[in-house]
């Protein structure tokens, strides 16, 4: 799923007529009926969109329910990677070989990289979602805890409706507001909706010429370098400077290289890179390229990107990666024990949830640094016993 860019959101929070959230449901629609019509929509289009739009309380459920991020990469990989997904992608590929060939001339976008999304988003097609797009968007505008992603996707559905590409009753999709294959929030579709199979329409559920153009001309836009590879297994030595590595934290590949990196198969790329440690240094280990930033604009769970770029280079031919002999992983009540305890040391690491996000692994790495152990954003028992 799409998430909402730093400049759309300190836009939304800086309109605040029409930045509440909660309250009476029927009075937040009419707030969102008042805002539509300011925004030049004309009477009968916003009337016809919100006619019989409902709270879904299974949105809601959906939303709170996303207990498998709390899975490290290995589990988490192996949950979403099967050979049955590896062969359907293979399959895929040669389907649409003209297509993705297209998609490779014009955007620059590798084939993997979106068989893989397709994959994870919806199991190439076939799991599209059957939730109403338009009581899900307002549901989650509706609901406190991210309105400003949500709500600017409503306007969006609308203009979509008012082209005659949006169903208020009958389009369907994801419980958070995405449509089609590669799953799309309405902004994305008025913005990047390419016409794949040339019918003259953008159809991002029936159509995977359509889905998959689309799925590229985002990226793309992005930031996507074209031709350039995403991440890449790497070997690396037993000792080196562990708090280096993380997201976000690029280096010239000769400077890896000169501590011990090393490719594990191929040759690294002349490319700034990140080295990537998901379970510590005695896990797989990665060099991510500028692309690999790109993912993060698709979907912000580190384990989830990690896990759909791997999986791209597997569908490209890439070997499985060494899990090594990570150290075992927190329970999700010892990891909220060690959020707590960070948090309480003046660490903003979001919300306790048990999951080892971004504000997290910094937080991690940085008490690894203060106490001398190996600084490589991995939480272990030894750690929580030392705070």
């Amino acid at each position: 799923m799409r998430f909402l860019s730093g400049l759309i959101a300190a836009a939304f929070l800086a309109s605040p007529a029409f930045a509440q959230c909660g309250g009476n449901f029927n009075a937040f629609v009419d707030g969102l009926k008042a805002e539509a019509s300011q925004k030049g929509f004309d009477a009968s289009t916003v009337n016809g969109f919100f006619k019989g739009v409902q709270q879904d309380g299974a949105v809601l459920k959906a939303d709170r329910a996303q207990g498998v991020f709390q899975k490290p990469f290995i589990d988490f990989s192996r949950h979403l990677i099967s050979q049955n997904r590896i062969d359907r992608g293979t399959a895929m590929s040669r389907k649409y070989d003209a297509v993705f060939d297209r998609i490779e001339r014009e955007y620059g976008v590798s084939r993997g990289v979106l068989l893989a999304f397709w994959a994870f988003e919806t199991d190439y097609g076939a799991v599209q979602g059957d939730f109403n797009t338009r009581n899900a968007l307002v549901t989650l505008a509706h609901d406190c805890r991210r309105p400003e992603l949500f709500r600017p996707q409503i306007f969006a559905a609308i203009e979509l409706y008012s082209q005659g590409n949006f169903d208020p009753a009958r389009t369907t999709g994801a419980w958070a507001g995405e449509i089609g294959m590669v799953q799309m929030l309405p902004q994305d579709i008025l913005d990047n909706g390419m016409d794949g199979d040339g019918d003259g329409r953008v159809s991002l559920k029936t159509s995977a010429p359509d889905a998959l153009m689309s799925g590229a001309k985002m990226l793309s836009h992005l930031g996507w370098q074209a031709g350039q590879p995403w991440l890449q297994e790497v070997t690396v030595p037993a000792q080196m400077d562990w708090s280096l590595s993380g997201p976000g934290k690029p280096r010239p590949v000769s400077e890896w290289q000169s501590m011990g990196v090393q490719a594990r198969s191929g040759s690294l790329a002349n490319l700034p890179a990140s080295l990537i440690l998901p379970q510590g240094h005695n896990g797989p280990a990665f060099l991510a390229y500028p692309n690999f930033d790109v993912y993060f604009e698709w979907n912000q769970s580190f384990v989830y990107v990690l896990t759909a770029a791997y999986f791209g280079t597997r569908l490209e031919g890439g070997q499985i990666y060494d899990a090594g002999n990570p150290a075992p992983r927190l329970s999700s009540a010892q990891m909220k024990q060690l959020q707590t305890k960070l948090q309480a040391r003046g660490y903003d690491v979001g919300k306790i949830d048990g999951i080892l996000g971004a504000g997290t692994r910094a937080a991690v790495q940085a008490e690894q640094v203060r106490l001398g152990l190996p600084a490589d954003a991995w939480p272990t028992t030894d750690l929580l016993g030392r705070i």
